[in-house]
């Protein structure tokens, strides 16, 4: 009954998502020539042959999930690839690290005619979901026309469980329509299962078989040269609320280490000129964004997708979004880098991996700016501490890379299937 309602009430909304898009897309969250695929007109030929269509959300997913979409491209001869993402931010990124041949369009909005014409011009033969955006619209649709179905990385948090215990046959009819669900964690696995999840296997987490982030290495011989010997650290990934705390650790350790650089990267690279007229404007940062060097106590990273080259250039990390309550980043990236990593209570997101990486001396926790601070004054000052840490949490990112050939090894049924029958129901028209 509430799937019915909601797909009656988005076939109602078209003229308020139409609204919604143009409103995103005078902020700069749409494309403004590429709209038409939100609607679901394609904006490239379907090629012949097989087609696997992945749809990540946003950055995040579609990160995790290009090393699989390649080694699938690889070892699956005849077949092409569709990757969905529904973010300005992650198509750029996807046009810089994505493979020759992939197709890359936006998502449609979840309205059931937008998504029939999406599955009428692509026709997938095998679709794969990333992590938690489940579109009731875009399942149902694609499930009633046989196409076989995996979510992959699938998270589902406490908070999520308990909100869908309200509408059980809801989540029960959602999840039902995957063939296979890989969950990120045992934790994930036992929330899906009591949900209603059939087919459901732990197989591991895709970013832990990510690729280390790419970087521009005229700019690291630029930025090294500018830093020379300076102790320096990076606060990556940094919420609101956690700028206060990394200006809190500068104010406290300068006077022991005056020569001191704080790198801080902002998780949303807008929010570096607010800091730096706000929490962070009594330290007179400098922005990347506006061209600055780091030459000065604080240096605000402020650009999109140059993590890696700062995780090169400091050996001491610490994973933002930890402090407060947005679950943690991910560890692996600075792991596979060379960093000491130190990482606040909240890390829900990645558990597990940070579990594993603590127990295996690659990683620190910390509570506050004061036991912050603390541990970054260690690392700088020890380096066979920093160096024993940086080769614990290197053997830790080495021993994830093998979760990438058990996911592919889980979805081969699927892919067999996919190959032997061509899903069913499609037609040539959509609805509005």
């Amino acid at each position: 009954m509430l799937l019915s309602a909601y797909r009656l009430a988005t076939w109602l909304a078209g003229p308020l998502i139409g609204l919604y898009l143009q409103r995103r897309k005078a902020k700069g969250r749409e494309d403004p020539v590429r709209l038409p695929e939100r609607l679901g007109h394609a904006g490239h030929p379907r090629p012949e042959g097989k087609l696997v269509w992945c749809h990540a959300a946003s950055v995040g997913e579609a990160v995790s999930v290009l090393p699989l979409l390649e080694r699938f491209d690889l070892e699956h001869d005849g077949w092409h690839v569709l990757l969905t993402t529904g973010t300005v931010t992650s198509a750029k990124l996807v046009e810089e690290r994505a493979q020759a041949g992939l197709i890359h369009q936006f998502v449609p909005v979840d309205r059931p005619g937008a998504v029939d014409r999406f599955l009428d011009h692509w026709q997938p033969d095998l679709a794969i979901w990333v992590e938690s955006e489940l579109w009731p619209n875009l399942i149902r649709q694609t499930k009633a026309r046989g196409i076989p179905m995996a979510l992959l990385n699938g998270r589902m948090s406490a908070k999520s469980a308990n909100g869908w215990r309200r509408w059980p046959r809801t989540i029960q009819a959602l999840l039902g329509a995957f063939d296979l669900i890989l969950p990120q964690t045992t934790e994930d696995a036992a929330r899906f299962m009591r949900l209603g999840a059939l087919h459901v296997e732990v197989r591991g987490n895709l970013k832990g078989a990510a690729p280390p982030l790419p970087y521009d290495a005229g700019e690291l011989r630029q930025l090294q040269a500018i830093v020379g010997s300076r102790p320096c650290w990076v606060a990556a990934s940094v919420h609101p609320g956690e700028d206060e705390v990394v200006a809190a650790v500068h104010e406290l350790l300068i006077s022991e280490i005056p020569d001191l650089l704080t790198i801080i990267v902002p998780r949303h690279p807008h929010r570096g000129q607010v800091w730096a007229e706000t929490t962070l404007t009594h330290l007179n940062p400098q922005l990347r964004s506006r061209g600055d060097w780091p030459d000065g106590q604080i240096y605000i990273a402020d650009t999109l997708g140059e993590l890696g080259l700062f995780y090169r250039l400091a050996s001491v990390t610490f994973v933002g979004g930890s402090l407060v309550e947005i679950g943690g980043h991910n560890p692996l990236e600075p792991a596979r880098l060379g960093a000491a990593i130190l990482l606040g209570p909240y890390i829900f997101n990645f558990a597990e991996v940070c579990q594993t990486l603590r127990a295996a001396g690659g990683a620190y926790h910390v509570q506050d700016a004061e036991s912050l601070a603390k541990a970054v004054w260690a690392l700088l000052d020890d380096p066979p501490l920093r160096a024993q840490m940086i080769d614990a949490a290197a053997r830790v990112a080495v021993s994830e890379t093998q979760v990438l050939d058990q996911v592919l090894a889980a979805l081969e049924p699927l892919i067999a299937d996919a190959e032997m029958f061509k899903p069913e129901g499609i037609s040539g028209h959509a609805s509005p």
